[in-house]
This record gives structure tokens, C-alpha cells and sequence, in this order.
């Protein structure tokens, strides 16, 4: 029997494959320094991205602030170019009657808006009236016809100028609008906004915010070793040019310590700063934001380490490993589309919010607008309807006799078609009457005042309010024909005692008796026209205040016709106010030159 053996080879040694490691191992470092290399340029990309994106969303944000703001003020202007006091102050100078009642005005206004200081300076240069004229630093006498901001507005008719205050030595934006007059420029009106209280707001955002101009001196800042410096040395001859002016009186004008290269800047400390630049409020302003770039570039970093780690070790996996890594590299740039996506949704979300916002805003100014124009024409819409029926009388009067003068024609009744026609055209000139009334008062008022026959200022009241009063059987005594003459304008004193008999109307509703009386006094040189009924009075509570903006006693009233009225006497040198009604309600009394 013949055993079988097992033939035992010899186990097979492979040689070390030393040089086959080595190169994988170079390989490998080198992908993986390659990979660290791109890893880092991304991720630094993508994070001073994500900071470019942030700082321009608060830079916008911040622009819109300082907009807004200016856009309010830049209404104050416009809207003291109405006030007849600045006018007679500009006319009369400081030492006026007008010059105090605008003080008054301009203080009292200065508080509502939070304007450091309104003040009105006349041809000459030299300030009449100012919001500060009861305090210390008072502007009324200083002659300020070397600024840019009045030579420009006299000019141009309105200027906007930035400079430190020649009294206060505190940097602003002074906002100047020309006041004209028959004769020419009578002067500006200027407004003085400070960025303090907005360069406050700006200090919550992370990061520095600088208002720069076009020849890059900074205006405001949130660090304030920056404001009223320069982004870079100026031009001896811009530097020369601003000292002539006096923009900046005796400041340096020296650089702030950011040094700027491109979008990246490095902070005076030594901080890496990423900058950002929108156009603000002005022609030429810049709004730079500047967002520290430290920790995320240090977290960038990190991340690129991380993935680097990560990639080197995938690399030294088998295929298997090798698929895991490419699915991962997917889902990671699944992660990033959808990340850009939900940056993008929210973009457009922030556009579309910024969209609704600008529109509302719009709506707003329309609605406001709107509002005024429906205050100026409301007085003219009721007398219109009023006056309707006035015409509508003698029209069908006119043809009833056109009529009859057609049938006496054909009679050969000669004297009765003349009588006919005489009567239709004493008839059309009635309606001509009420017509080139009702033209007058429509039509704007030239802002002038002279001798006018109080008679047909009387008169033309009648007309325009007698329809109302018949409609609300309210009685009115009227004073007798035979009134002396005053100084004022025709249409502006109808529209004054139109306002108050409409007033006086609206009183009465639902009384049994409704009596109103105008009455007419003469005191030496004043005549005084007294407008009282026999309705509620007016609440103690309120007073004088009834004169003031939107200040009324009425639920549906906007509180503005009295207002109004009071200052269409003022502009005459008389007053209004309220006195003891005779018939035991309200009555308002105006007082006016008698000439």
C-alpha cells in the first residue's frame, strides 16, 4: 500500500514594493497639498462672500436709513416757503413783528422734526429768524452770505451743502431753499440736519460705517477717529479751495488710518476689513461698510484643513471607500445647490420685501397728496354744487322766455318780444355774476393785498354761501350795505368769512332754531368782522388751540380751516380770534385795517 504524501510548496514571498509606496505616499501628498491649495481658495471665497453679502444687505439697509431721513427733512423747506411770516421776515428783517412770530414757529418746529436748527437769511446774507434765536448760540445777525449753501440756492433756487457750523462748530447738512418775491429772490430758508442720532443706529450693526463724498472726505462715521477725515491725501489745491470756503473751518483733513487696496482694507489697528460702497442720500456721498474678515477666514481655514483630512484620508481607501467618497462629494454639492438655492429664495424674498416697501412708501406720498389737494378744493366742491342751482333758475327762466319772445314775434307783438329780451338779458347777466364769482374765488390768489370795498367782499359771501344756508334753513343776519373799505385781498377775506359761516353751518345741524350773524364794527383805523351763532360753543378745553393743525372739535373735521384763516389775516397785519358770541354759541372776530 503506498502512501500519499502532500507535497508542500514553499510559501511565495513577494519583494517589498517600496518604491510603489513611495509614490503612492508622494501622491498623496501631493493631491492632498493640491486639494488644500483649491480647498482654501473656495472656502475663503465663499466666506468672504457670505461677508460681502451680509455687509451689503446692512449697507442697504443703512443707506435707506440715512434716505429716509433726508427725504423727511427735505421737506421742511417746501414747506416753510408757504408760511407768509417768513416772507414778511425776510421783507422786514430781524427786528420785525414777523421775524418774532417766526422764531416762535421755526423753534416749535425744530422740536416736532428733531432739526437741529431752522433759521431764514435774506438777500443780503444775513439771518432774520432761527429756530435757536432765544439761546446762546443764536444765529439771527450772523452774516452767512460766504457759504456755498446760500450763493448756490440764491442762484439756483435750492442747495444742499455740507459743512461744519460757523457758530456750533458741529458738522451737518445744511438743506437751503430760495423764497422768491414779486420784486425777486427774497432770500433762503435753510434746515440743518446732524448725523448723530443715524451714525448711533448704524453702531448696531456689526462692523464700521463711513459717509464718504466724491473728493473722499468722510462726513460721519461709526468710529469716530474717521469723521472729518480723508480715505486718501487731498490735492493741495482741493485743500486750498475747501479753506477758502470755510467747509471744514481749521480741521486737518487728515487720512483715517484704513488703508484701502480694492474691496480689502486693513483697519487702523491692523484688522483685515472687507469693504462694501452704495451710493447715499447725495449726489457723490459713498456709504462704505467695512465687515472684519478675522474669524471668518480663520473659520475658512479650518474648514479647508478639515476637508483636506478628509480627502487624504479617502484617497488612501480602496474603490469602495473611493465610491463612498464620490457620493459624498455629491451630496455635497447637492448641500451647496440647495444652500445657493435658499440664498437666492431669500434674496429675491428680501427684493421683493424691499419692492413692497418702496411701493407703500409711494402709495403714501400719492395718498398724502391727495389729501392736500382735496383740502384746497373741498370749500370750492360745495360751493360749486350750491351755485348749480343758482344758474339752473335763471337758465330755464331764459328760455321760457326765448320762447314767449318767439311766440309775440309771430303775433307781431314787437314791444312784448323787446320786453322778453330785455328780461333774458338782465337774466344772463345775473348768471355772468355768479359765474366770474365763482371764477375769482376759484382762482389762485396773487398774495397781494390793497384797498377793496368790504361791500363786495360781502356781497360776493352771499352769493357763495347763500345756497348752503337755504339748504340748511339756517338764518343769517347780514350787516347793511354802506361798509367802509379795508386792506386785504378780495378773494382771500371771502375765503376767510366763507370758512367761518360754513363752520358756523356745520355747528348748527339739528337745532331747531339755526341763526347765524355777520357783523361788521369800526374802531378807529380797525374794522373788525364778527362771525358768531347761536349753536354748541366751542369746549373750553381746546381754546385757542383750535387754530392749531389738525386740531378740531368736529369728529369728521380735519382741524386745518381755522389755521388757514388765521393766517390769511395775519398776512393782512390783523388777527382772529375767539370772542363772546351775542347769540350765545361760538363766534370768531377778525380784525383788519380800515383804509
Amino acid at each position: 500500500m503506498v502512501s500519499a504524501t502532500r507535497m508542500r510548496y514553499p510559501a511565495r514571498v513577494f519583494p517589498p514594493r517600496r518604491p510603489g509606496l513611495l509614490l503612492a505616499a508622494l501622491a498623496v501628498v501631493l493631491l492632498g497639498a493640491l486639494f488644500y491649495l483649491a480647498a482654501a481658495h473656495v472656502t475663503r471665497q465663499r466666506a468672504l462672500d457670505r461677508v460681502e453679502d451680509e455687509a451689503l444687505r446692512t449697507a442697504r439697509q443703512q443707506a435707506r436709513l440715512i434716505d429716509s431721513e433726508l427725504a423727511k427733512f427735505r421737506l421742511l423747506p417746501i414747506v416753510l416757503s408757504e408760511y407768509g411770516d417768513l416772507r414778511d421776515a425776510l421783507v422786514q428783517g430781524a427786528a420785525s413783528r414777523a421775524a418774532t412770530r417766526l422764531d416762535d414757529k421755526l423753534a416749535s418746529l425744530a422740536r416736532r422734526t428733531g432739526a437741529p436748527v431752522i433759521y431764514a437769511i435774506d438777500s443780503r446774507g444775513l439771518t432774520v429768524s432761527a429756530s435757536n434765536a432765544a439761546g446762546a448760540q443764536s444765529f439771527v445777525g450772523h452774516d452767512y452770505r460766504f457759504r456755498p449753501y446760500f450763493q448756490q440756492a440764491m442762484r439756483d433756487g435750492a442747495a444742499e451743502h455740507f459743512a461744519l457750523g460757523n457758530v456750533s462748530g458741529r458738522p451737518g447738512l445744511f438743506m437751503a431753499r430760495r423764497i422768491d418775491g414779486a420784486a425777486g429772490p427774497l432770500g433762503v430758508v435753510v434746515v440743518k440736519v446732524e448725523f448723530d442720532a443715524i451714525t448711533r443706529a448704524w453702531a448696531n450693526d456689526p462692523g464700521q460705517t463711513l459717509l464718504a463724498d466724491a473728493r473722499g472726505i468722510v462726513l460721519a462715521a461709526t468710529d469716530p477717529r474717521a469723521a472729518l477725515h480723508v480715505l486718501a491725501p487731498l490735492p493741495p489745491a482741493t485743500l486750498a479751495a475747501i479753506r477758502r470756503t470755510g467747509q471744514f473751518l481749521d480741521r486737518p483733513l487728515a487720512p483715517t488710518g484704513y488703508r484701502f487696496a480694492g474691496r480689502d482694507v486693513t483697519a487702523p489697528g491692523g484688522a483685515p476689513l472687507r469693504l462694501t460702497a452704495v451710493p447715499a442720500a447725495h449726489p457723490g456721498w459713498r456709504l462704505l461698510h467695512l465687515v472684519p474678515v478675522t474669524r471668518a477666514l480663520r473659520d475658512a481655514a479650518n474648514l479647508a484643513r478639515l476637508a483636506t483630512a478628509t480627502a487624504v484620508l479617502l484617497l488612501a481607501l480602496v474603490a469602495a471607500l473611493w465610491l463612498w467618497r464620490t457620493s459624498r462629494i455629491a451630496r455635497a454639492a447637492a448641500d451647496r445647490a440647495r444652500l445657493e438655492q435658499a440664498v437666492a429664495a431669500r434674496t429675491a424674498e428680501l427684493s421683493a420685501a424691499m419692492a413692497r416697501r418702496e411701493d407703500a412708501d409711494r402709495r403714501f406720498r400719492a395718498a398724502r397728496e391727495e389729501l392736500a389737494q382735496a383740502n384746497r378744493l373741498a370749500s370750492l366742491g360745495s360751493i360749486t354744487a350750491g351755485l348749480a342751482h343758482e344758474i339752473n333758475q335763471p337758465v330755464a327762466t331764459i328760455r321760457t322766455l326765448a320762447e314767449n319772445a318767439r311766440h309775440h314775434l309771430a303775433q307781431q307783438r314787437t314791444e312784448r318780444v323787446a320786453a322778453s329780451l330785455d328780461s333774458a338779458v338782465a337774466l344772463t347777466e345775473r348768471i355772468g355774476t355768479i359765474t366770474q364769482e365763482m371764477r375769482r374765488f376759484a382762482r389762485r390768489g396773487s398774495g397781494t393785498a390793497g384797498p377793496i370795498a368790504l361791500d363786495d367782499v360781502i356781497d360776493g359771501t352771499r352769493l357763495l354761501v347763500g345756497d348752503r344756508l337755504r339748504a340748511a334753513r339756517v338764518a343769517l343776519d347780514w350787516p347793511p350795505p354802506g361798509q367802509p373799505s379795508v386792506f386785504a385781498g378780495r378773494v382771500r377775506l371771502e375765503q376767510v368769512l366763507v370758512n367761518l359761516i360754513n363752520n358756523a353751518v356745520d355747528a348748527l345741524f339739528g337745532r331747531a332754531d339755526p341763526r347765524v350773524a355777520l357783523t361788521v364794527t369800526t374802531r378807529e383805523e380797525w374794522v373788525e368782522l364778527t362771525v358768531a351763532d347761536n349753536g354748541p360753543g366751542i369746549d373750553p378745553a381746546l381754546g385757542d388751540e383750535v387754530f392749531s393743525p389738525f386740531v378740531t372739535g368736529r369728529p369728521d373735521g380735519l382741524g386745518l380751516g381755522l389755521g388757514i384763516a388765521r393766517d390769511i389775516i395775519a398776512q393782512f397785519d390783523g388777527t382772529l380770534r375767539i370772542v363772546p358770541s351775542p347769540l350765545g354759541g361760538a363766534a370768531f372776530r377778525a380784525t383788519v385795517r380800515r383804509t
